[in-house]
């Protein structure tokens, strides 16, 4: 037991070592929410989000996207959890790994937990610069700890996804293609940029 936790420890740490080290994908994974919220928080900032004496009402766009705009970067970072075991394929490094006596589902747990723990953190810090762009979030307090619970599940699922895409097909290009035919349509079907009340029936 003992040595599975530092298995997982170890590997966590070097997931998170080597996104340190990667500084352009860590700021783009920023900067894309930012420009989202940028663009739509601004665009569509005279929306109505609900009628008169609806709750809602009042509600600035930007205030109501920005929680949308920290799930959506769980979503996007989740799905592209695989690529780094590919990376780890093509350099024999997973191989060793696995050669070496640590079991195969601790080194599983422990990149998903760093995957998880960075996806978390990345979200909370997409909620600060939204509160620097002016949105006012307005939180129930009791339901936050439920909802980083569900927002973890949710990144750990994907990211088991994803990972198991990866170590099956063993290629970038069908990482990239996961990535693109699940991400929008599962942003532009969600309730992330628009309330379920003013979507289509």
């Amino acid at each position: 037991m003992t040595m599975a936790l530092d298995v997982v420890a170890a590997v966590a740490r070097r997931t998170w070592v080597k996104t340190l080290r990667r500084p352009v994908a860590l700021t783009f994974s920023l900067g894309q929410p930012l420009m989202w919220m940028l663009f739509f928080g601004f665009l569509f900032a005279r929306f109505r989000l609900a009628g008169a004496g609806e709750p809602g009402a009042g509600l600035a766009y930007l205030d109501f996207l920005a929680p949308g705009v920290g799930a959506m970067t769980v979503l996007f970072g989740a799905s592209q959890s695989g690529i780094g075991w590919i990376r780890d394929l093509q350099t024999a490094f997973l191989p060793r790994m696995l050669n070496a006596p640590a079991s195969a589902h601790a080194v599983l747990l422990g990149k998903l937990l760093a995957d998880v723990v960075r996806l978390l953190v990345q979200a909370a810090v997409v909620l600060g610069l939204a509160l620097a762009l002016g949105a006012r979030l307005h939180p129930a307090w009791g339901a936050l700890p439920a909802a980083a619970l569900c927002l973890a599940l949710f990144a750990a699922a994907l990211a088991a996804l994803s990972s198991a895409i990866a170590l099956k097909t063993r290629a970038a290009e069908s990482m990239a293609a996961f990535v693109h035919l699940m991400n929008m349509p599962l942003l532009f079907t969600s309730t992330a940029l628009v309330p379920h009340k003013q979507m289509p029936d």
